[in-house]
């Protein structure tokens, strides 16, 4: 189980480790000063359930604020897990597949409280998608990678619900590319023609978001040799890379994106070597080219999302994070929770649900 991208994870293997491992603890962070007591919103505030601390949860994707999924990975070599709930969080159901020992799954994306599709990361065939249309009852694998040096890190649809992407570290010097046509049922790897030279480059498992789609463009980002945002307006066929202003580094990038439209965007990241320096650790971009840099955090950005207006980000390193909101499109953060966490989703009924280590979910 591996926080850092395959061909970056090695020198660094046991920063991750301890990212997936460590005991929860609360923790503020040190370096950068945090936003004041009197400056940090008082009309937030998690409530958080263990469901199997065992697990470490990375992949989460909210429905609406009755139902939502989170996957993960066992910290021991278990099987990984996915739970369900649709009544609010008041209870959970595992619904993973029962052949997934070993299996680290670290992103789910859902159409509704029935139909789900998740994946799992790895080197090689360990990179899998599997999807379900009765709640988890049953699941269908629909695509393994059969490419020794592939390695799936997030995935993510098209409004429509029928078209998808999912994005691959770099294979010969380039990002690889997956897609499907049919809801997930199946599933191609695309031509890399249009992709740009990504040598040195890497995509972060950190959150499932290291992809995601708004409208009829892709974005995904990337860390390594350089930190940069690819972006597709073709169904991801072709790509542009634009720089970042987020440092790059060997564990270090943009880790998630999240766009409230195709034209407004917030891109998070850090670095796990140092996870309490989250200086220059957002960008935004208003045009789709260009980005300039957000506000400094307090603890990595491993993941975003949007609540209205609002901006919410949450990052966890061993013992060392928190969640922070914005209300003025990522330009400043205010911290308001030390609550440990790797990933979230906001829905727009005003629900968001994030998932971490020690198998804890929480709800906003």
């Amino acid at each position: 189980m591996r926080t850092l991208p395959r061909t970056l994870a090695a020198p660094l293997y046991a920063v991750a480790l301890v990212a997936l491992t460590a005991p929860v603890a609360l923790a503020a962070p040190s370096g950068g000063a945090p936003p004041s007591e009197a400056a940090a919103p008082r009309d937030l505030a998690w409530s958080t359930t263990t469901l199997d601390a065992n697990q470490s949860f990375r992949g989460l994707d909210a429905v609406d604020r009755s139902a939502a999924w989170v996957a993960g990975a066992s910290v021991t070599g278990g099987r990984g897990k996915v739970f369900r709930t649709t009544d609010g969080g008041d209870s959970w159901q595992d619904v993973g597949p029962a052949d997934a020992t070993g299996l680290n799954f670290r992103d789910v994306e859902a159409v509704d409280a029935s139909t789900a599709s998740i994946l799992a990361i790895g080197e090689g065939e360990a990179s899998r998608i599997y999807r379900t249309t009765d709640g988890g009852a049953t699941w269908t694998e629909t695509f393994r990678n059969d490419t020794p040096a592939a390695f799936y890190n997030c995935m993510d649809f098209y409004p429509d619900g029928r078209r998808g992407l999912a994005v691959s570290d770099p294979v010969d010097g380039r990002f690889r590319i997956a897609a499907t046509q049919d809801g997930g049922r199946s599933w191609q790897v695309l031509p890399d023609d249009g992709m740009p030279d990504s040598t040195g480059e890497a995509n972060f498992s950190a959150s499932g978001d290291c992809l995601t789609i708004s409208g009829e463009e892709a974005w995904f980002g990337s860390g390594g040799a350089t930190s940069r945002v690819f972006h597709s307006r073709d169904g991801g066929l072709t790509w542009s890379a634009t720089r970042s202003t987020i440092p790059a580094g060997e564990a270090a990038g943009v880790f998630a994106l999240a766009f409230r439209t195709p034209g407004q965007g917030v891109a998070v990241g850090g670095d796990f070597a140092a996870p309490a320096d989250g200086v220059d650790a957002s960008a935004v971009s208003s045009n789709r080219r260009t980005w300039r840099s957000g506000g400094d955090l307090t603890h990595l950005g491993e993941d975003v999302s949007w609540l209205g207006h609002r901006l919410v980000v949450v990052g966890q390193g061993g013992t060392v994070g928190g969640a922070s909101v914005s209300d003025d499109g990522g330009r400043t953060w205010q911290r308001f929770s030390d609550e440990l966490f790797h990933t979230l989703d906001c829905t727009t009924d005003g629900a968001c649900w994030a998932g971490g280590g020690g198998g804890r979910v929480g709800r906003l």
